[in-house]
C-alpha cells in the first residue's frame, strides 16, 4: 500500500501531517500483526516517540530538594537566619520571626497539653484574616497537628459539615483564643520537640465536590517543602521579598504567599477582604509597602490593572507578577506589560490536590501577542502526561485530560476512598509514581509546553448542539474593547437552556457588534441570546469569579447598539409585550432585531402563538424573516386583514436564501437529527 494526504496548509503544519501518516501506517501494521485486540488498545506511537513523549512530561531541570524537613523545621531555621526582620504586618502593626515564633510556640504548646495532639490529628481553623490567623496556623503545625481552614463567612450548614467531616480534634476560633490568651504568659515560647515526619498531613483544604458536598484535600508536609525548597529554585525569592496574602487561606493560592514569604525570611503583608474588593485601595497597599511578589488570580488582576492603567506611571517595586487559579488570557496584559516591562509575568498553572502550582511559563512579547492559554511545562519534581481516555499517551498536538505526577500529588480525599481511587492512581510510566487525574484538558505543543484547553465537564447541550463554554470566553476576552467575559448556560422559564454572556469592557460595548463579532468567529449555534455588561465581575473570597451572584439579563442587559425607540400605538405595544416575555428581557425598541436580541427557533415559534391569538391571524415564519423588527411586523398587521394575510402568505416566493435561513433557525442541521 502507498499513501498519498492532502492537507490544508493554513490549519496543519507539515510536521504534523507527516506525524499522522506515520501514527497511521503504524496503527495499520499493528492492527495486522494484532487483529484480535481492540482498536482503542492498537499502538501508534513508536519508542522514540514514547521516549520523547516521556521526556516531555517532565521538568527539564533536575533538582534535589530537603525531602526529610517538615514546615515547622524550614520555618525555624529561618527564624535563626532572621530574627529581627518583620515577618507579618497588616498597616497597623507588625511581628518579627522572634515573635511570631514565639507566640505561635506558645500556642502550639497550649494546644499539644490540652489536645493531646498527635501527627494526623486536624484542627479547624476559623479566624479572619489577621496576624492571629498566621500564628494559629503555625501553632497547629508545630504542636503537630495539621489545620483545616474554615471561612467564618460560611453559612452554618457548611462549616458544621466540615468540623464534622474532617472529625477536628478542636476548633480555634474567637472563644479559643480568647481562652489561650488569657493563659499565654504560662505557655513556653521554646520550639517544640518536633513530632511529625514529612509523610505526616499539613493542611486539609476543602473544594466543592460534584455531590454537593465540599471534599477535603489532604496535602503532607513534603508536598510543600518540595515547592519552595527545590535546588536549584525556578525563583530567587529572598528576605528582602514583600509579599501580600491577598487570597483567603481556604484557597490553596495562600499557602504559596504565606510560606513563600516566611520561608525565605520575606515580610507578609495580610489584605483585609474589604480592601482585596477594591482595585484602588490594594494598589495603594502595592506602593505603600513595596510590594516585590504579587500573586493574582487572572480575574482578579485585569481589575487592578485596569485602576493601575487609568492613571500615571505608578512606581511600583513588583518582581514578579505570578497568575494562577484559572486560566489567564495573555492578550490581555499588553498594555501592562508595555508600561510595566521589568516586571516578570509568570503563568502558573496548579490544582488543590497537587499542592498549589504545577506548570511554569513566563510571559513575555510573543505570548501576549499570541494570546495563547500556554501554561508552560511541569515545574521541579512534578510530571505532566497528556492521555487519553484510555490513560495511553498522546502525540504532540492532540487534546486529552492532563494527569499529574509527581511529589506534590497529595494523599487524596478525607473520608472519600471511591472518590480517591477515581482520581488517585499509580502511574503507568514511572514506579512508585502516583498520578492525579485533573479533569483538565490540554495538548503538548510542538515545542514540548502545554496548552490548556478548559475542563473537561464545563460542557452543555442546548438544542441537540454540544458546546464548551471555555471556547466562547476565549472567543470573547479576544476582543480589544472586552477585558472579561464569562459565560454561562441557563435554564429561563420557558425550559429552554440558553446562553449568558456577562462581559466587562469599554463602555462602547452593545450586543449588536459583540454578536457580529461572534458571529464571523464561531457557529451561530454558540452565539450567546444574553448580553449583561459589568463594571466587574463580582469574585468569591478566593478571587475566583463568584457566578452565583451574576445578575439576571432582565436586570442587566446589554444594550442592543440601536437608539431606543418606544411604542407608537396598540399592535406595537402588544407586539413589545409579547417580545418581553419571549425574549426575558424588560426593555424593547420596536426598531430592535429579534434574532439580535436572542430570538432562536423555538422562540419564533412561541411567538408566533402568541401573535396570531393576540391579533386573530396566521402569520408565519416566513414573515419574521421578512420583518424582524416590531417596526416592521406592526406595519404589515395594520396594513392587512386576515384573509389578505393568508392571501399574501401563499402567493410569498421562498427564494433559496429565506429557505436556508429557516432551515438554520429549526435547527434542522443539528448533530443529533
Amino acid at each position: 500500500f502507498s499513501f498519498h494526504l492532502t492537507y490544508n496548509h493554513k490549519y496543519f503544519k507539515e510536521s504534523s501531517v507527516e506525524r499522522l501518516l506515520e501514527h497511521y501506517v503504524k496503527l495499520i501494521g499493528h492492527i495486522l500483526e494484532n487483529p484480535e485486540k481492540g482498536a482503542a488498545v492498537q499502538e501508534y506511537l513508536g519508542e522514540a516517540e514514547q521516549a520523547e513523549l516521556l521526556k516531555d512530561a517532565a521538568s527539564a531541570i533536575a533538582v534535589t530538594y530537603p525531602e526529610a524537613q517538615t514546615l515547622t523545621g524550614l520555618f525555624e531555621e529561618q527564624v535563626l537566619k532572621t530574627p529581627d526582620r518583620i515577618a507579618v504586618a497588616d498597616g497597623t502593626k507588625s511581628m518579627t520571626y522572634r515573635e511570631l515564633n514565639e507566640r505561635s510556640n506558645r500556642l502550639g504548646h497550649y494546644l499539644r497539653d490540652k489536645y493531646e495532639i498527635r501527627a494526623d490529628d486536624l484542627i479547624g481553623l476559623q479566624l479572619e484574616r489577621t496576624e492571629w490567623m498566621i500564628i494559629a496556623i503555625l501553632g497547629v503545625l508545630k504542636s503537630g497537628g495539621a489545620y483545616v481552614p474554615i471561612d467564618p463567612a460560611y453559612p452554618e450548614e457548611r462549616i458544621a459539615y466540615m468540623l464534622a467531616d474532617s472529625r477536628s480534634k478542636a476548633l480555634i476560633g474567637e472563644e479559643e483564643l480568647e481562652h489561650f490568651r488569657k493563659l499565654e504568659e504560662t505557655c513556653s515560647s521554646e520550639n517544640l520537640i518536633q513530632v511529625n515526619r514529612p509523610e505526616d498531613l499539613a493542611y486539609v483544604i476543602y473544594t466543592s465536590g460534584s455531590t454537593g458536598q465540599p471534599k477535603g484535600t489532604l496535602i503532607e508536609h513534603r508536598n510543600v517543602v518540595r515547592l519552595f525548597k527545590t535546588n536549584p529554585s525556578l525563583f530567587d525569592f529572598s528576605a528582602d521579598d514583600v509579599w501580600t496574602m491577598f487570597h483567603s487561606y481556604c484557597f490553596d493560592f495562600s499557602v504559596w504567599e504565606m510560606y513563600g514569604a516566611l520561608l525565605f525570611g520575606g515580610k507578609l503583608v495580610l489584605i483585609p477582604n474589604m480592601t482585596a474588593r477594591d482595585p484602588g485601595k490594594y494598589i495603594e497597599v502595592l506602593l505603600k509597602e513595596g510590594v516585590t511578589v504579587l500573586n493574582q488570580t487572572p480575574s482578579s488582576f485585569y481589575q487592578v490593572m485596569k485602576e493601575a492603567l487609568a492613571g500615571e506611571h505608578l512606581n511600583f517595586r513588583l518582581r514578579y507578577l505570578i497568575f494562577g487559579g484559572e486560566a489567564l488570557s495573555p492578550g490581555k496584559l499588553k498594555p501592562w506589560h508595555e508600561r510595566y516591562p521589568e516586571i516578570r509575568l509568570i503563568n502558573m498553572y496548579g490544582i488543590t490536590e497537587t499542592t498549589v502550582h504545577v506548570t511554569y511559563k513566563e510571559i513575555g512579547d510573543s505570548e501576549i501577542e499570541q494570546n495563547q492559554s500556554n501554561i508552560g511545562r511541569a515545574i521541579p519534581t512534578l510530571n505532566c502526561y497528556v492521555l487519553d481516555q484510555h490513560r495511553n499517551l498522546l502525540p504532540r498536538g492532540l487534546s486529552g485530560e492532563l494527569y499529574v505526577g509527581g511529589a506534590g500529588v497529595g494523599r487524596g480525599y478525607l473520608n472519600r476512598p471511591e472518590l480517591t481511587l477515581q482520581h488517585f492512581m499509580d502511574s503507568p510510566f514511572q514506579a512508585g509514581e502516583r498520578l492525579y487525574r485533573t479533569g483538565d484538558k490540554a495538548r503538548l505543543l510542538d515545542n514540548g509546553e502545554l496548552e490548556y484547553e478548559g475542563r473537561k465537564d464545563n460542557q452543555v447541550k442546548i438544542r441537540g448542539y454540544r458546546i464548551e463554554l471555555g471556547e466562547i470566553e476565549r472567543v470573547l476576552e479576544q476582543h480589544e474593547l472586552i477585558s472579561s467575559a464569562v459565560v454561562l448556560a441557563k435554564t429561563a422559564a420557558d425550559g429552554e437552556k440558553e446562553l449568558f454572556a456577562y462581559l466587562v469592557g469599554a463602555s462602547s460595548l452593545n450586543a449588536l457588534t459583540v454578536r457580529s463579532y461572534l458571529s464571523a468567529r464561531i457557529p451561530s449555534y454558540m452565539v450567546p441570546g444574553h448580553f449583561i455588561q459589568l463594571e466587574y465581575l463580582p469574585l468569591t473570597s478566593n478571587g475566583k469569579v463568584d457566578k452565583k451572584a451574576l445578575p439576571e439579563a432582565a436586570v442587566a442587559g446589554m444594550s442592543a447598539g440601536l437608539e431606543y425607540v418606544a411604542p407608537r400605538n396598540e399592535i406595537e405595544e402588544k407586539l413589545v409585550l409579547i417580545w418581553q416575555e419571549i425574549l426575558g428581557r424588560e426593555k424593547i425598541s420596536v426598531k430592535d432585531n429579534f434574532f439580535d436580541a436572542g430570538g432562536t427557533s423555538m422562540k419564533i415559534i412561541r411567538m408566533l402563538e402568541l401573535v396570531n391569538r393576540a391579533f386573530d391571524y396566521k402569520i408565519s415564519v416566513v414573515n419574521i424573516f421578512k420583518y424582524p423588527n416590531i417596526y416592521e411586523l406592526a406595519a404589515y398587521i395594520s396594513l392587512k386583514d386576515e384573509n389578505t394575510l393568508c392571501n399574501l402568505d401563499e402567493d410569498i416566493d421562498l427564494s433559496v436564501d429565506i429557505m436556508e435561513d429557516t432551515i438554520k433557525l429549526l435547527d434542522i442541521e443539528s448533530d443529533e437529527e
